[in-house]
């Protein structure tokens, strides 16, 4: 017998050596890439959907006679119940079991953070028109850079720096053109004192969500999140100390009376159109801020900041299809200017060329919500 060849093919591995976890299976990896994929895909519809429904839905009931700012700053955070809760509890994980301590107070900080933003938004848009708040709200896109180079080292380059600009400048154009006797209408008249608590407002809220969005993505790196549905518990957290800082504030502006009598006096429609618009609004909010959340954990937050910004234009266009609002070409340079803004941001990620596949970086992210 030739004992140099059994020598040869006994040096010859009949089978491949395991992999180290079920997760470098090939099949199993190339099934998560597309969990992931929709699951990320599902946090856009929702920040899309809940972004432009939301806006529409706060300058509808401003509008049309609503005046409690209070009301208008608990609706943005108070639908949680509704929307978080039951999956949560549904589920056969214990909730809240992997926060400690001090992430739960990491988690309300942000919370406080996110309420008194609410109540700031709340504000500008009952004070101001449209264009300007797109204006004042556009400047979140440029703290969220500066702060998340900052807080999270989020590396600049040409094409992020390009899209802000060119993002800001969609926003600008169709805030500049608001001007004295527009055709465009807005409740309040908005004048003197009262213009310039709009303003600084806008600018608040603005600075607080630029905030809001680096400061989530580091607790989403440093809090040891093991997946989405951690995302989603401390957005409960968060939600709930927010909804507490609407009521409290309306519980104290109320002097003793009855926080929330039900349809404001000044409303013009029915009763039922103004229940109807107070909880849609409560629904839409909360996939505005589940999508947003969902994108940072998911992305960045400057992607997110980038996103956000985008939709001022699209609720622009929004209010043109349920406001009949006018539609000028100033309007349509700013569509230009947001899809080419997105181009460049999209091709300069493609051209980063990242080492590890998108699956790798999530690992961990989708157990089940």
């Amino acid at each position: 017998m030739d004992t140099s060849s059994n020598n040869a093919a006994a040096t010859i591995p009949l089978l491949r050596p395991p992999p180290a976890s079920l997760a470098d299976v090939p099949v199993l990896r190339r099934s998560q890439a597309v969990r992931g994929a929709l699951l990320l895909a599902a946090n856009y519809a929702a920040l899309f959907a809940g972004s432009v429904s939301s806006s529409l839905l706060s300058r509808f009931y401003f509008a049309h006679g609503g005046a409690d700012r209070w009301l208008a700053t608990l609706v943005q955070s108070a639908g949680f119940p509704v929307l978080l809760l039951p999956p949560l509890l549904s589920a056969r994980r214990r909730p809240f079991g992997g926060f400690t301590p001090r992430l739960v107070l990491c988690c309300a900080l942000l919370g406080l953070v996110m309420g008194l933003n609410n109540l700031l938004y709340a504000c500008g848009t009952s004070y101001l028109p449209v264009s300007t708040t797109s204006l004042l709200m556009s400047m979140q896109l440029a703290f969220t850079l500066a702060l998340a180079a900052a807080l999270v080292r989020v590396p600049l380059c040409f094409a992020n720096v390009n899209a802000v600009v060119l993002l800001t400048l969609s926003s600008l154009l169709l805030a500049l053109r608001h001007r004295a006797g527009s055709s465009e209408s807005y409740p309040g008249d908005a004048t003197g004192r009262d213009y310039m608590v709009g303003v600084a407002a806008t600018l608040g809220a603005a600075l607080l969500f630029a905030l809001y969005l680096p400061a989530a993505e580091l607790l989403y790196r440093h809090g040891k999140f093991t997946g989405f549905r951690m995302v989603v518990e401390a957005q409960v957290i968060m939600e709930a100390v927010a909804t507490a800082v609407g009521a409290g504030g309306m519980a104290v502006s109320a002097g003793g009376k009855l926080p929330w009598s039900g349809v404001d006096p000044s409303w013009e429609l029915s009763p039922a159109a103004y229940y109807a618009v107070v909880g849609a609004a409560v629904m839409s909010w909360q996939l505005c801020f589940l999508g947003t959340a969902g994108t940072v954990f998911l992305t960045t937050s400057l992607h997110g900041g980038i996103c956000m910004t985008a939709l001022l234009v699209v609720n622009v266009a929004a209010g043109v299809v349920v406001f009949g609002d006018e539609f000028g070409p100033d309007k349509a340079v700013a569509m230009i200017l947001c899809l080419w803004a997105f181009s460049s941001y999209f091709y300069g990620e493609y051209k980063k060329g990242h080492k590890t596949s998108w699956y790798e970086d999530q690992r961990g992210v989708l157990d089940p919500v």
